[in-house]
């Protein structure tokens, strides 16, 4: 049997860019059969914007919730998230998976996978505050919902790498890459 794949949690704040990221190193590691990238199921319609998911129901959410399908699972700003086991599946055949995840969870994740790395990714709130208001998803008083919810949570410990992405594209994309490697190892 070979050794479990490591889950690469990858957190931070709804503005931050963390699709940006995701979306570069899928094209950077997309030729890496030892990484796979999660994708989530989310109460959200796919029409709504944002990252590539699975949209799904709240009805169909909890339904697989109950059947216990998400092993990672987790609510924010009115919507429902989680991870299929089959999303996960590939840690058990040595793959690591990088899974847009949430700060809320992370111990849970930890709990569940031991060995998992957690890539923290951190943005002044000046700079939030401009992304939230630039993307036009939200209303003012989402933005100000998503802004107190960005700093409600502290992450740290010796799993967790911070990177902050506050400068071009190319550089905070190189910086994330990076930082997935070092969790591989």
């Amino acid at each position: 049997m070979s050794q479990p794949g490591r889950l690469i949690f990858v957190v931070g704040p709804s503005g931050c860019g963390k699709d940006t990221l995701l979306d570069a190193a899928r094209s950077t590691f997309s030729g890496d059969p030892s990484i796979a990238f999660a994708k989530r199921d989310i109460t959200r319609p796919h029409s709504a914007g944002g990252e590539d998911h699975r949209a799904v129901s709240v009805v169909d959410f909890e339904e697989g919730l109950a059947a216990g399908r998400y092993p990672l699972h987790w609510d924010a700003h009115h919507l429902r998230y989680g991870v299929g086991a089959d999303e996960l599946a590939p840690l058990t055949e040595g793959v690591s998976v990088v899974l847009n995840g949430s700060r809320s969870v992370i111990d849970d994740a930890c709990h569940q996978f031991p060995e998992t790395r957690v890539i923290s990714i951190r943005v002044g709130q000046d700079i939030l505050a401009e992304r939230l208001e630039n993307r036009g998803r939200e209303t003012s008083d989402m933005v100000a919902r998503r802004l107190a919810r960005a700093s409600a949570f502290d992450v740290a410990g010796p799993h967790v790498e911070e990177i902050w992405n506050e400068g071009t594209v190319e550089e905070g994309c190189a910086a994330f890459c990076d930082a997935i490697r070092r969790a591989l190892t």
